[in-house]
């Protein structure tokens, strides 16, 4: 069941913000991503969000997003090529496959078993508290598109 725009109105009073108009309406729209199932960039919203807004501020957004991401409404996900997206979550603990052509964002439920996290982290004298999986590759429609052809990535993939 997707998050709501109540749900994440709750997680804002969970972090003691009043429930303001540009809250609201960032609560909104981040209940419409999560019943799309899709994902976004803070840029992005910023600019839907202004057209509508335009009383919004920048920094009001950027808070909310990282207030959302520290209590795990919105996941935020590393691309390949360094930038950003988030993610509304609508399930428990799970992982994501990104691809390194077009981006696209899958959610999986793989996860490194807690032993081994456990035992990798205190190895190097490290307490764990939480950790984030994110695997990337080539999507079934990129691969199909450059099949046969020795075509480049549009975007550069970084090791690791």
């Amino acid at each position: 069941m997707p998050v709501t725009e109540h749900a994440i109105l709750a997680a804002f009073d969970t972090a003691g913000l009043r429930t303001t108009r540009p809250r609201r309406v960032i609560a909104e729209r981040l209940a419409d991503y999560a019943a799309a199932g899709s994902d976004f960039a803070t840029e992005e919203l910023w600019q839907e969000l202004q057209s509508a807004t335009p009383q919004l501020g920048r920094a009001t957004l950027f808070r909310a997003v990282d207030v959302l991401v520290e209590l795990g409404v919105l996941d935020r996900i590393e691309l390949a090529d360094g930038t950003r997206r988030y993610r509304v979550c609508d399930r428990g603990h799970h992982h994501h496959l990104i691809c390194t052509e077009c981006g696209r964002i899958e959610e999986v439920d793989v996860c490194v078993p807690d032993a081994e996290l456990q035992s990798a982290a205190s190895g190097a004298g490290f307490e764990l508290e939480r950790h984030a999986l994110e695997i990337y590759g080539r999507c079934p429609r990129c691969r199909s598109a450059s099949s046969g052809s020795a075509t480049t990535p549009s975007r550069p993939s970084e090791a690791g």
